[in-house]
């Protein structure tokens, strides 16, 4: 097994292998937005058009700071805070770290429930619960679902019990193993769903909804909206590819790693979007955003096929395939620092975590129930969570990173670091990299968080 050094403190567990590498960071940038958030916005806003500015706003926002916080974690070897510590001593660049540090759990504190919804309608949908075509009645086992205080919280534990044994075995036995493992089964479950999807009669509108051009409907809130979906997805601006690329391993091509998980992160948005919204449109139903179309109009979907009921359980273990991924990553962002920091071993690190996500999730959880009239400036607990991280924190640790490396750090650690040390021919990469992530992210990451403050609207 390949081990990373960390000077004074003996080894660190990382990657062993290079597809290692590849379905761990993937498994971090794919999640639940990857299933219906993408696709959904592809189709009202332009088709073809939207996913064409999409790669365009992916090529010079995600994929920038994604370069960045692996280049970053790689050369310092160390958790999100202690990265930018060890680069830039006795400067207050560290503080982009524990914003990272901070977003990760507050993210998981709320992700987890959503989460554990999807964990949750595997079984039901096993069971026959949302065996309906009517989208009333799986509309309210949804709302009996989340409206339940017990099973919110239940459901919630064992989804965060669940990871954390993941994260304990380490990152090469843990998450290494899991991901190597669970991402090729996404893409085999999405790809049965799509051919099952495909087949159906009357699927050609569907695809016509996500793949037709549609230039009149591209305006510059579209270019805003794909500018900021290019942000969020790649999992950036929480520490977790800092993380993450303190284990990669030293002959990994970080641009060109970066470059295919992007390209395959596109791949499960497209191919999920096949799944979904041929068999929409087939049998009659709207799409709509969000857990609507995800617990609502989903069930009655796969209800009203042949098979629907096994097709059903399949969609959902994909779906909770694709939150682990993502869930890992958030999770290990914290323990890295506990551990790494204090000194603590990975069980005491992980376990600490696990508590502390119980406490703070518990608020998400119960958002729709016992805690539905307790608010913070206006919002309840699960709708603060995501606002403070979404809207303000990860814009916030995009943007400070992107100053640092391209006005701070500078091209020659940049081309040491992504070059391997010299050992690959890629100066024209990495002075692309340099010029877009010095003048070019910054300013549109800047957009994206202005735009998420409400300050610009367009």
């Amino acid at each position: 097994m390949k081990m990373q050094q960390a000077p004074g403190k003996g080894f660190r567990d990382g990657f062993t292998t290079n597809l290692g590498v590849i379905a761990a960071t993937l498994g971090s940038a794919v999640g639940l937005g990857n299933i219906w958030k993408f696709p959904y916005l592809t189709g009202v806003n332009g088709g073809a058009a939207f996913i064409i500015i999409y790669l365009l706003c992916t090529l010079l926002v995600g994929l920038p700071v994604m370069i960045t916080e692996l280049i970053i974690g790689r050369r310092a070897r160390a958790d999100a805070i202690t990265s930018l510590q060890k680069l830039e001593p006795r400067q207050p660049w560290y503080l982009v770290g524990v914003s990272g540090v901070i977003a990760a759990f507050l993210i998981l504190a709320f992700y987890s429930e959503v989460a554990c919804w999807v964990f949750a309608y595997i079984f039901k949908a096993a069971s026959g619960v949302l065996a309906s075509t009517d989208p009333e009645v799986t509309s309210q086992a949804f709302a009996n679902m989340i409206t339940n205080p017990v099973q919110s919280l239940v459901w919630q534990w064992i989804v965060l019990v669940f990871i954390s044994v993941i994260i304990i075995a380490g990152v090469s036995k843990g998450i290494e193993a899991m991901t190597k493992r669970l991402v090729p089964c996404l893409f085999l479950l999405l790809l049965l769903v799509c051919a099952r999807s495909l087949t159906l009669p009357g699927a050609a509108e569907g695809l016509g909804f996500l793949f037709k051009p549609d230039f009149s409907k591209v305006t510059w809130a579209t270019v805003l909206t794909a500018m900021g979906l290019s942000f969020f997805k790649l999992s950036v601006g929480m520490g977790t590819m800092i993380t993450y690329g303190s284990y990669f391993r030293d002959d990994q091509n970080i641009p060109g790693t970066a470059a295919r998980v992007m390209l395959a992160d596109v791949a499960v948005s497209i191919l999920a979007g096949l799944a979904i919204f041929p068999a929409v449109f087939a049998f009659g139903f709207e799409p709509g955003a969000g857990p609507k179309l995800l617990f609502i109009t989903i069930p009655a979907v796969f209800s009203s096929m042949p098979l629907g009921g096994v097709f059903m359980v399949i969609f959902f273990i994909l779906t909770a395939i694709a939150a682990t991924g993502a869930m890992l990553s958030l999770m290990e962002v914290p323990v890295a620092f506990i551990s790494g920091r204090l000194g603590w071993s990975r069980t005491t690190a992980t376990l600490v975590t696990l508590a502390g996500l119980v406490l703070l999730g518990s608020t998400a959880a119960l958002s729709n129930s016992t805690m539905a009239d307790f608010k913070l400036l206006g919002m309840t607990m699960f709708d603060l969570l995501d606002y403070s991280t979404s809207n303000v924190l990860l814009p916030l640790g995009g943007l400070f990173l992107c100053l640092f490396i391209g006005w701070r750090w500078g091209l020659e650690n940049i081309r040491r670091t992504a070059s391997n040390e010299g050992s690959l021919n890629n100066d024209a990469v990495i002075g692309a990299f340099y010029a877009v992530v010095k003048f070019v992210t910054p300013l549109l990451v800047f957009v994206v968080l202005l735009n998420g403050l409400g300050i610009i609207k367009l």
